[in-house]
């Protein structure tokens, strides 16, 4: 049975311009970035210290910490003695909690994530954490390789990417074209040209955004979704990651399909490809138990 939310915390403290509460016994970690509150789960596992490694974990689109995938991939990993931080990405909204209200102004970038990520390891190197995996879901993970192949992290030891998203400019068009019946290219124009004269932040609707229907949406964060950016696909980022990398794959996940054919031409000897067998993106139930198995191998060959 999962913990109960604790309804008090220790007065905050700060360090290096991020606030938090300094009880890491504490299942609920709240910092302060950029005048935000960004909220993260904490689950030691039994006898085990932040100084022995954790497993800092993203979230996909527009989801939280605490989406079924996240909460049972906590539940299984900390039953394999392995300690998690399962943090959600604020999405420009200060305490963000459950999932993104889609009648919202949505402001926020798909590169805000690498941010809050190096946020979250900076604090967990200020209390001394030890080797930390970084894992990222769906949309997470690909930020998560993103930011694995941009800017990286001494603390970071190794990545795990489960159904990581795989974004090209023809598979966002051709995408979007067929879920909504919308040409992409006019759309992109206009947020780029709003961008590139400086009018990022004006907005505008459109059909749909990340599963929005009829959003609002400015224009620097529909370019940077739907854009062509440096690292949205994922076989560039993988093929700069220098630092152990496992990308987990369900053989029936229908919403980033193809992952291991697609994955096949790289040549990287610091990438390991897993395929679970009948798994859809979320891994729910039996699979979820798979996933951790697969998880605690890759972490217990690269300690």
């Amino acid at each position: 049975m999962r913990r109960a939310t604790l309804t008090a915390f220790l007065a905050a403290v700060v360090v290096a311009g991020l606030t938090y509460a300094p009880s890491l016994r504490a299942k609920e970690i709240v910092l302060t970035f950029k005048g935000m509150g960004l909220n993260g789960n904490l689950e030691l596992a039994d006898g085990k210290a932040l100084k022995d490694g954790v497993v800092l974990m993203v979230h996909g689109t527009m989801a939280h910490n605490r989406m079924e995938i996240m909460a049972t991939l906590q539940d299984l990993l900390k039953e394999r003695r392995i300690s998690t931080l399962a943090v959600t990405l604020s999405l420009n909204q200060s305490g963000r909690r459950g999932m993104n209200d889609c009648t919202r102004t949505h402001t926020h970038r798909h590169t805000d994530a690498l941010d809050e990520i190096g946020a979250w390891l900076a604090w967990l190197k200020e209390q001394g954490a030890g080797r930390v995996t970084l894992l990222g879901h769906s949309r997470g993970g690909n930020q998560s390789a993103w930011f694995g192949a941009a800017r990286g992290h001494d603390a970071v030891a190794n990545l795990v990417l489960v159904a990581p998203g795989n974004w090209t400019g023809e598979s966002q068009a051709a995408g979007y074209k067929t879920r909504f019946g919308v040409d992409l290219p006019p759309l992109l124009a206009k947020a780029g040209a709003l961008v590139e004269s400086g009018r990022g932040a004006e907005t505008f609707k459109v059909v749909n955004f990340l599963g929005c229907s009829d959003a609002t949406v400015s224009a620097a964060a529909f370019v940077s979704y739907y854009g062509a950016g440096e690292y949205s696909d994922l076989i560039s980022a993988l093929k700069a990651i220098k630092k152990p990398v496992l990308v987990v794959a369900g053989s029936e996940d229908t919403v980033v399909p193809g992952i291991p054919e697609k994955l096949a031409p790289i040549a990287n000897p610091n990438l390991k490809v897993q395929v679970i067998e009948d798994a859809d993106h979320f891994f729910l139930d039996l699979y979820a138990d798979d996933l951790a198995d697969v998880i605690e191998e890759f972490l217990g060959g690269n300690s």
